[in-house]
């Protein structure tokens, strides 16, 4: 990693984390456990894994760290906190590919917070895509107002707001590690689930099923994505969440057969196309 650019390095990280983050989505839909269930595992794995993992690296300064970030910290570990939550409450009550079309929308509310906090105006190749992905979004999204899951989709749009507002804190506090603060959201998360759970049982599938995707899909990916800003603007990180859109409902078509329609793989594949040919030209430079 010493050899990569900071382009390089932050493009890398956000495209692995995105990578272990497409079939969540699928494993939420797998699991038979109630959404606060789900919700307090998500937390309390996550916490767990990284925070001995964090221990054995940091030991007594994974503290400092934590009480060093200051209000950038605070403002993550909510932000953190909310989108997690909300996340998982969208998917139970909408499909798949509207969460994550949803979802999509954080590039562009980065790009907007960015402009206005960080005096980080997106590039033109940058701006081109958002446009792009955009006008794909809304055409998705025209379809997903037939079906009514108001309330799902609006949970997935504050998923996406959570999202920009984290990316560009982490941006504003790149020489700070905001991995501690995410860490503790985490444990934000198990305890709030705590008021609403009602069986701590896993059964069956879910005793595979739930550890593996708090680990694969939530653990491992968040390090990621809470390191990534440090390196490239919070537009461009949250622009490799846009394959997650069509990448997320493929798997839950391929599986259980959600079946998206047809305009959620046509602006998918739009959206896919834009994200190559962007990330190929920034990656070009370096």
């Amino acid at each position: 990693m010493n050899n990569l650019s900071d382009q390089q390095k932050g493009s890398l990280l956000a495209f692995v984390a995105v990578l272990f983050i497409t079939p969540d989505s699928l494993f939420i839909r797998l699991s038979s456990v109630d959404t606060w269930g789900l919700v307090f595992y998500r937390g309390i794995i996550p916490f767990l894994t990284v925070f001995l993992g964090m221990l054995l690296i940091y030991k007594s300064n994974f503290f400092k760290i934590l009480f060093s970030s200051g209000y950038h910290g605070i403002i993550y570990i909510v932000t953190f906190s909310i989108t997690n939550i909300t996340f998982v409450v969208s998917i139970q009550n909408t499909n798949v590919a509207n969460t994550l079309v949803m979802i999509a929308t954080a590039p562009m509310l980065s790009a907007i917070l960015g402009a206005f906090f960080l005096k980080e105006p997106p590039d033109k190749k940058t701006l081109v895509s958002i446009i792009i992905t955009f006008l794909a979004i809304i055409y998705i999204f025209f379809d997903s107002l037939k079906l009514g899951n108001f309330f799902g989709d609006i949970l997935g749009f504050i998923t996406a707001i959570g999202l920009a507002i984290g990316a560009v804190t982490i941006r504003s506090a790149k020489s700070q590690n905001l991995v501690p603060a995410a860490v503790i959201g985490k444990l934000f998360v198990a305890t709030f689930a705590l008021f609403f759970i009602e069986s701590f049982v896993l059964e069956n599938k879910d005793l595979i099923i739930v550890p593996l995707m708090c680990i694969l899909c939530v653990a491992i990916p968040f390090v990621l994505v809470t390191i990534a800003p440090r390196f490239i603007p919070a537009a461009e990180v949250n622009l490799f969440f846009l394959l997650e859109t069509i990448i997320g409902p493929i798997w839950v078509w391929l599986i259980i057969k959600e079946q998206p329609s047809v305009e959620t793989l046509t602006g998918g594949l739009v959206i896919i196309i834009t994200i190559a040919i962007h990330s190929f030209l920034k990656l070009k430079r370096f």
